[in-house]
This record gives structure tokens, C-alpha cells and sequence, in this order.
């Protein structure tokens, strides 16, 4: 069987020596030291200046709602995970859509502006399968009409734009070191902040707004790890170049192999560093996609349909028509990808690919 994506295990052993340490501290969470070495490992491997890790990827974003959504018009994605809008309404604020680039796939900036109005209080955007969006133009976009931003970069571990990390930009970043991405914790997520006022609110409502054991900043909700999580993290840690490495393989085959003359993929934005998180293919419709999509199943490999349906027409937000979105959605599928996928895999998926393009 060959799955769309398959979690990363580091040697037993060494995930063990963690457990070790964790037996011998009698200390199972609430920060305790290895959550603490694996944020200072991260930060240095990242080169960021602030992080801190939670028990998964979507309550960060919903801790950025929180505290600068201020329950109003949040502008955001029609394509991306669910959790981008779910967090959104989750917290009281209203999504309004904007509709995507056809190529990068992320939120297409130049409609952004049109979509403010005077409830308009943040911008979530997503920087979809690890590409990233149009972050000078969202920026000066924020700044012009006095907007946070928040990004979910949920794919984005170890992508670099013009040679810094993707969690440099906006005034939050978020990621997910869920068991499919490329780092993990088995369950997990971390928020990105580089402002130290606003990294600091971020800390205290993650941690039930505590200000020492006794008093509290503010209001706060339970966003804390565990040691057990931590421990996965270091383990894995350490493998990530190869991790890298192995996926780019991949890519680089798909790159060669694939019929580019029926299908198209991603367009990666110009001086990126990507982490190959992803590989979607757009095929040219949804009826040819399902085609392929039996055909791969029946050979017993299961690519998804990442992302599907567009946020947009789903019940609980009711929005406004996304052409490019809603056309995407029901095209895009994204084939297996994972470190240690061998080369008579990826053969035997790219020429059922090719066989079936009718």
C-alpha cells in the first residue's frame, strides 16, 4: 500500500533515550525540560527569535483570533484546511473570502484590498502546501489599513523566502507538527511571534493566562504539550535535512516523469527555499481526476484530495462564489510524498497517472 503521506519514525532507541530522561525527571508536561530544549533547538534550526510550542496546530491560530481578531472580519483563504476557517467562526469573528492565485494557489493579494471594510480586522492567509503567499503586498496592505496578520503555515517547516524563515513574516505565524508533516511531534503545533509584547500574550493564553502559579496576565485557555510529544520532537529533529532530502527526490521524479502536457503542479513563488511538503496535481477535470484517482486506488495507492470542497461552500459559513477556488478544488490531488518512498513506487504511480489521462 501506498498512502498519500507516511509519519517519519526516528530509531526506537533514541526516542527512548528521551523517555529515559523523562522517567528519571518524574515530569510528564507543563513545560518541563524537554519541551523547553526542544523550543531552543527549533528556534536555532529555524533562526527565529520566538516560539513556543502547543499540543497542536490549530489552537495557535485560534490564540491569534483571540487576541487580534477581535471578533470582527477576519479576511482569509477559500483553499486551505478546514482549520483556518473553522478557527475563524470558532472565535466569534466572520470570514470574508478571497479568492486564489490559479498558479501558487495561495489567497490572490490583489483582490485583498477590495474585500476590507470597516469591520475588517486581520488577514489569515495560508501559505498553501508550503508556497509561500505574496508577503510584501499583504504587508503593505496590513499596514495601510492598520491590519494584523496572521499566517497559517501549517506546511511550512524549514521553508525559507529570500533566505529567511516563512515565520518571520506577518505579525503571527502558525505551524502543525502533526504525525503527516515533515517535522513532528506526533501530535502537535507551535505559534511564531517576533514582537516580545505580543509573543507575551500569546505565552500567557496559551497557559491559562498564569503569570507565576499564584496570578494571572489574562484570560488564557490550555495550549500546553506534553514531555511525551517533546520527546518525539528531538528525536526527529535531527533527521530533517535527510527528511528534506528523500522528499526532493521524490519531487524531482514526479518533476521528470509526469505528463505535463495533460497536468500542471504548484507554482513555487520566485526566491523560495521550498521544504517539498506537498506535490499536488491540478488535472484538467474533476471527472479526469476521479478516473485517475480509481485507477491509483485500485493499484492500492491513495493520493488525497487536498483541498477539497473550497472553504466557501461549506455550511457553516455560507460565503460569496470563488471561481478559482472552487475550480481548483475540484481538480487538485496530491499524490504520495514521503521520505523513504522508493523509486518503483514512484514509478508505478506516475505511469498509472499517465495511462489513465483521457
Amino acid at each position: 500500500m501506498i498512502n498519500v503521506t507516511k509519519t517519519f519514525f526516528p530509531p526506537l532507541e533514541e526516542y527512548q533515550q528521551y523517555l529515559e530522561r523523562i522517567w528519571k525527571n518524574q515530569w510528564l508536561t507543563n513545560r518541563g525540560e524537554l519541551l523547553l530544549e526542544l523550543e531552543e533547538k527549533i528556534k536555532k534550526y529555524l533562526t527565529v527569535p520566538n516560539v513556543i510550542i502547543m499540543t497542536n496546530g490549530t489552537i495557535p491560530i485560534q490564540i491569534a483570533l483571540k487576541i487580534v481578531g477581535s471578533q470582527g472580519e477576519i479576511i482569509t483563504t477559500p483553499f486551505s484546511y478546514v482549520a483556518t476557517t473553522s478557527s475563524i467562526v470558532w472565535e466569534n469573528c466572520k470570514p470574508i473570502f478571497v479568492d486564489i492565485h490559479p498558479e501558487y494557489l495561495t489567497i490572490d493579494e490583489s483582490k485583498i484590498e477590495a474585500a476590507i471594510t470597516p469591520k475588517t480586522t486581520a488577514i489569515l492567509a495560508t501559505h498553501v502546501f508550503g508556497n509561500p503567499c505574496h508577503v510584501e503586498a499583504i504587508e503593505d496592505i496590513a499596514k495601510k489599513h492598520n491590519l494584523k496578520v496572521i499566517y497559517d503555515a501549517a506546511h511550512c517547516f524549514g521553508v525559507k523566502y529570500y533566505g529567511k524563515s516563512i515565520f518571520d513574516f506577518g505579525d503571527v505565524s502558525t505551524c502543525s507538527f502533526h504525525a503527516t508533516k515533515l517535522f513532528h511531534t506526533g501530535e502537535g503545533g507551535a505559534l511564531f511571534c517576533k514582537d516580545a509584547a505580543l509573543n507575551h500574550k500569546m505565552y500567557y493564553s496559551h497557559n491559562f493566562g498564569h503569570n507565576g502559579p499564584l496570578a494571572f496576565h489574562g484570560l488564557g485557555i490550555n495550549g500546553k504539550t506534553s514531555e511525551l510529544q517533546a520527546a518525539m520532537g528531538l528525536a526527529v529533529l535531527p533527521y530533517m535535512n535527510q527528511i528534506i532530502e528523500s522528499r526532493k527526490s521524490s519531487v524531482d521524479f514526479y518533476n521528470i516523469n509526469l505528463n505535463f502536457g495533460i497536468i500542471k503542479t504548484i507554482k513555487i513563488r520566485e526566491n523560495t527555499t521550498w521544504n517539498y511538503s506537498y506535490y499536488p496535481v491540478l488535472f484538467q477535470s474533476e471527472a479526469q481526476l476521479l478516473t485517475v484517482q480509481k485507477a491509483l486506488n485500485a493499484a492500492e495507492i491513495f493520493p488525497r484530495r487536498y483541498f477539497y470542497p473550497s472553504l466557501n461552500t461549506i455550511d457553516f459559513v455560507k460565503g460569496t462564489t470563488m471561481p478559482i477556488s472552487e475550480d481548483v478544488a475540484s481538480r487538485v490531488l496530491c499524490l504520495p510524498l514521503y521520505a523513504g518512498l522508493t523509486k518503483d513506487e514512484l514509478q508505478k504511480t506516475t505511469t498509472i497517472i499517465n495511462t489513465n489521462l483521457c
